[in-house]
């Protein structure tokens, strides 16, 4: 993922991202500004940069049944454009089929969550896969704080238990970009842990991702107190 700096507000600036991408190919621009290239123009007080800023944003912390909504919500988009946004999302999703991709070490995962170790606010996210660790879904379970992001367990599993998943990964975001878990993240994944015994649900794993790294709990053998042999 690029991380690039543009003035966009600059109508005489050249070339433009579309000519950038004509030149350079689809996989050129960052993550803004392909929604950019899906919006076209802003509005009115409403910068294209900085209208798809915010985009990326709800997306990151949105998930499927809520992304329209939260997307009209923001100021200059409405329905049209909203659409236009969960269209383009959902046709990226069918095609890449990250759907029943099989986890079978801990950095399989990250390709599916590391945007969220660019995002500001700790987001909470859990995938949860089937008895041959095959992804069933990701979603965002909670968005907190700079330092922290609030969870309970009925939360977590709620769609791991929806889906009759035999496993569930759960990850979160370190926005001071510090990979090593707190003692709070120690004693909520423990917590996490004797859920999933009562549910008969395995907890495979707790990833923690920076812009720079990450942190498996399973890696690091702080899984092995819940005794379920994962």
């Amino acid at each position: 993922m690029k991380n690039k700096i543009c003035d966009y507000t600059n109508t005489n600036r050249h070339p433009d991202i579309r000519e950038l991408t004509l030149a350079n190919g689809i996989t050129y621009p960052s993550d803004e500004e392909l929604i950019m290239l899906i919006l076209g123009r802003g509005t009115k007080g409403n910068p294209i940069g900085q209208l798809s800023d915010r985009v990326i944003s709800t997306i990151n912390s949105s998930n499927e049944t809520d992304l329209i909504y939260k997307l009209t919500e923001i100021p200059g988009m409405g329905s049209s454009k909203a659409l236009s946004i969960a269209a383009a999302l959902e046709l990226g999703r069918r095609r890449r089929g990250y759907l029943h991709s099989v986890i079978k070490h801990p950095k399989d995962i990250l390709q599916y969550v590391k945007q969220y170790s660019l995002e500001p606010a700790e987001h909470f996210i859990t995938i949860t896969t089937n008895g041959a660790h095959e992804i069933l879904s990701t979603k965002v379970v909670s968005v907190g704080t700079v330092s922290k992001a609030l969870i309970h367990p009925r939360e977590v599993f709620a769609d791991a238990v929806a889906e009759h998943a035999s496993g569930i990964i759960c990850c979160h975001n370190h926005p001071c970009n510090q990979c090593y878990p707190s003692k709070a993240d120690i004693e909520s994944t423990r917590q996490l842990q004797r859920a999933s015994q009562i549910l008969g649900i395995s907890f495979l794993d707790h990833l923690i991702v920076t812009r720079d790294s990450y942190f498996s709990f399973l890696e690091h053998d702080l899984l092995k107190d819940a005794g379920n042999g994962e």
